[in-house]
């Protein structure tokens, strides 16, 4: 689909053929920043039992990575039971700040984009409420935020557009680890019926 996209981009004169090499070697560095990001699993297990399981948890990322927190927060919900909500960085003080307190762990994915200030922004108000901050983000991201963090998983240096499927990794990871550390069955989640059931 990525393919599709920059190739009808550039049939359309939507961009220049040096836009097209950057993206299509941002593509073609993917599967390999994926491998790097799957060989982070073992630091994904502190960062599980670093803390009791909250009573409800939220994950936070701007775009293009918000879709992330969505379905970080579903697989918390599946594998861990953990009430998770995701939500766009930038509806924080539209409701999801009123639940922040030190019981509440906030995941921030934070990759170095083009908003990657505003998240930052965020996490300080995050912080400024006594939230705890679970960074999986770009290197310079925990520098730049300067806040004392209660994990932080630092991930390859990457571009801004495909970093969302790299990114999925330690977000599944993540909530996979939570539910083995919580004793759930994470192969068999309950009440979670196969996509094609028999009526």
């Amino acid at each position: 689909m990525a393919c599709l996209a920059i190739g009808l981009a550039r049939a359309r004169g939507a961009m220049t053929e040096t836009e097209e090499a950057a993206l299509v070697g941002e593509l073609v560095a993917a599967p390999g920043l994926l491998a790097q990001a799957l060989k982070l699993e073992p630091l994904l297990e502190p960062i599980a039992t670093s803390s009791p399981a909250p009573a409800t948890c939220s994950i936070s990322a701007a775009a293009p990575p918000y879709p992330l927190a969505l379905e970080g927060a579903l697989k918390l919900k599946e594998l861990s039971y953990i009430h998770a909500e995701g939500y766009a960085a930038g509806e924080l003080k539209h409701g999801p700040i009123a639940l922040i307190d030190e019981d509440m762990p906030v995941i921030v994915l934070a990759p170095k984009d083009a908003v990657l200030e505003k998240t930052i922004s965020n996490m300080q108000e995050v912080a400024a409420r006594g939230g705890r901050i679970i960074l999986i983000g770009d290197r310079h991201a925990a520098e730049e935020a300067a806040l004392e963090l209660d994990s932080f998983l630092a991930m390859p240096d990457m571009g801004a557009v495909f970093a969302p499927i790299v990114y999925a990794a330690p977000v599944q990871m993540l909530a996979y680890h939570t539910a083995v550390i919580m004793g759930k069955d994470a192969d068999q989640p309950r009440n979670l019926a196969k996509s094609v059931t028999v009526e």
